[in-house]
């Protein structure tokens, strides 16, 4: 497992993009609407695109099981998913392999990868772990291989499913996020949820922010888009939806796949 040996090196970027990989079901596509929302709210440009699975009822840990979300954050006016991305974060390596093919990444991406494969019970598990880590590596990609699973035990008795927010807070910590603007953006996420699941993801966020400063040495800073209108923080359904209405449309009728607009 990687361990940072030195306090995290601020670098200043103008825009970065990031991706959240897993499996379907593991929460990756709202851990990265909330950061984008997040990074929103902070003044960046930022564009989100689903990472929707190849079939209906993948298998786990495939390529064809890639399920998440790409999220593009800048200091300007951003219009698009762009090219390939500058740091992922994945539950498993497997879902990667997808991304590789279709070219999401290139020689130097940043893979912050959870490590509990590598002592998994299946030895068939680990021996495709082992492998596939250093098919990434021989590749250029930077591997971190990280127990982010394990450090969710102390918070939640399912980790698989309280990992996302963990991972949110790790993106926080990493491009500076403002905590207060991510508190807010848990409360508003999990508002139909009780308390107790509140507090859980609350400090799941926490966790994942102090993780990420203790095990990794290093972290961006994307100053905000400087723009002098009033904007509004929305996502693609609602866009769609104020369009609609802004066009005097009396009628719509839409297949309702989820997440297809947002």
């Amino acid at each position: 497992m990687y361990t940072a040996a030195k306090s995290p090196t601020s670098t200043r970027i103008d825009e970065h993009i990031v991706e959240i990989v897993s499996d379907s079901g593991e929460g990756a596509q709202r851990a990265g609407q909330t950061f984008g929302a997040i990074s929103t709210k902070m003044g960046n440009g930022v564009w989100t695109v689903e990472i929707i699975p190849a079939e209906i009822k993948p298998p786990t840990r495939s390529p064809q099981g890639a399920s998440g979300i790409r999220i593009r954050l800048g200091s300007r006016y951003i219009t698009n998913m762009g090219d390939q991305a500058n740091l992922v974060v994945a539950f498993n390596e497997q879902v990667l392999r997808g991304r590789i093919d279709s070219g999401a990444y290139e020689p130097g991406t940043s893979i912050l990868l959870e490590g509990k494969w590598r002592v998994d019970p299946s030895e068939e598990i680990v021996e495709q772990y082992k492998t596939t880590v250093a098919d990434f590596r021989e590749r250029g990609f930077v591997v971190y291989e990280l127990a982010m699973e394990e450090a969710c035990k102390q918070w939640t008795d399912n980790p698989r499913l309280g990992k996302n927010m963990f991972v949110l807070g790790m993106l926080c910590h990493l491009y500076q996020r403002d905590m207060g603007i991510a508190l807010a953006g848990i409360n508003a996420a999990f508002a139909k949820k009780s308390e107790q699941i509140r507090l859980v993801n609350e400090n799941l966020l926490r966790a994942g922010y102090e993780f990420a400063k203790k095990q990794l040495d290093f972290c961006y800073e994307v100053p905000p888009w400087p723009h002098d209108t009033a904007m509004i923080v929305t996502n693609g359904n609602q866009a769609l939806g104020l369009g609609v209405m802004a066009s005097g449309i009396e009628m719509v009728s839409m297949y309702p796949i989820t997440p297809a607009t947002s």
